[in-house]
């Protein structure tokens, strides 16, 4: 008798050991740490496995990434899941620092409604990257890990987060519709290559919102086949600017259509607000519908520019004008200082002149000594209005 009394005192404190187990799980939270995962050790399979029970939860659900430092490979996150999901990255999550294949440290695909939050850091360890990066120099060259790939994710936001030195592209989202990305920070150093902050590619309704870019290559770059794209209070610098293109470089790309970049900030970037299409183009369709406004800008060099003859390291034969068509654009309110002489610059296709461009309210001072301050078109009559400084 006195062991079954025994037995029976046990089986409270059983019940709490096991209820204390499942509690995340119940809640609706799954932290990594209870599928194995340690401070200062590889977390990969730890991830997928509670991303796995999560996604498979018939109501909404959370992965949780505690604070710490965690060492994490490839990583491919898929849906369909079966209710809203999150993950919440408290923590640091790090790529090998000589880790130089694969698509990215973290990919994402094929969610609906899914939350990427967080005060956490995705680290991608990118100073060996840089060094054999070699896609600024070749028009076909090894592609290196991003930190963040985004394929097919729908109704969702991406916020709060940290990008850091990714080997590659930092943010690129492939087929998104209705996502929004606000209050991020994405930081690279200026000589890191092809280090885009954010690039867009096949989506519509996208938000970029409250977003910090110092990175080596353009803050954020709207490539080819988007549609309905909002930039509003980004601050951008180092880097390239923000662009739209470059067009035409592929035969599968499709048009442009509605692009509004406003209430921008940038700060010692080699080019302001930009569109670049390749000459010689490989196809030919519309890029239209593209504002710009209410930009300031702090020693920025090209202000303001339209380029098709965009063809860095003579990748390109420059005779063959560009067949992307640009009409319907606008630079309204954009003001600030130029760190060079031509501060508006808009060079648009001999075969397919920009149509329906509106200059408005332009303020850009230079004080350099390379001359005074100018502007410089070709194919292309737009409609002045309001302050035109530089005339």
């Amino acid at each position: 008798m006195g062991l079954i009394s025994k037995f029976m005192a046990l089986i409270p404190l059983l019940l709490l050991l096991v209820s204390n187990a499942t509690v995340d799980a119940t809640s609706g939270v799954f932290d990594i740490t209870t599928f194995g995962a340690k401070p200062n050790a590889d977390v990969t399979q730890a991830l997928a496995d509670a991303w796995k029970e999560a996604c498979a939860s018939a109501t909404p659900s959370k992965v949780l990434v505690p604070k710490g430092t965690y060492q994490l490979g490839e990583s491919r996150l898929k849906g369909p899941c079966k209710s809203p999901i999150e993950l919440l990255v408290e923590g640091t999550l790090q790529a090998s620092p000589t880790d130089t294949e694969g698509d990215g440290l973290l990919v994402m695909e094929y969610v609906d409604h899914l939350t990427l939050s967080g005060t956490g850091v995705f680290d991608g360890q990118g100073k060996a990257g840089w060094e054999k990066n070699d896609c600024h120099l070749k028009k076909e060259c090894k592609k290196l890990p991003m930190n963040l790939k985004f394929n097919f994710i729908t109704n969702s936001i991406v916020k709060d987060i940290t990008s850091l030195d990714s080997k590659n592209f930092h943010i690129n989202v492939l087929a998104g519709k209705n996502l929004t990305f606000d209050h991020l920070k994405i930081t690279a150093p200026e000589h890191s290559p092809n280090t885009d902050g954010i690039h867009l590619g096949d989506s519509e309704d996208v938000y970029i919102l409250n977003t910090v870019i110092a990175t080596g290559d353009d803050c954020i770059s709207v490539g080819y086949t988007n549609r309905k794209i909002t930039i509003s209070d980004v601050t951008c610098g180092p880097g390239h600017g923000i662009s739209i293109g470059s067009l035409g470089k592929y035969k599968t790309e499709k048009e442009v259509v509605g692009v509004t970049v406003k209430k921008c900030k940038l700060i010692g970037t080699t080019n302001g607000v930009r569109i670049k299409s390749w000459p010689d183009s490989a196809v030919s369709y519309p890029a239209s519908d593209m504002h710009f406004e209410d930009i300031e800008m702090d020693n920025v060099a090209n202000p303001i520019i339209i380029d098709q003859e965009y063809c860095p390291w003579n990748q390109c034969n420059r005779k063959v004008p560009s067949t992307i068509k640009i009409s319907k654009v606008s630079f309204k309110n954009i003001r600030g200082t130029s760190s060079t002489p031509v501060a508006v610059k808009l060079v648009c296709s001999k075969s397919h002149p920009c149509e329906d461009v509106e200059i408005a309210d332009i303020d850009l001072t230079y004080s350099g000594k390379e001359g005074p301050i100018v502007s410089e078109c070709a194919n292309v009559k737009p409609t002045i209005s309001g302050k035109q400084n530089p005339p």
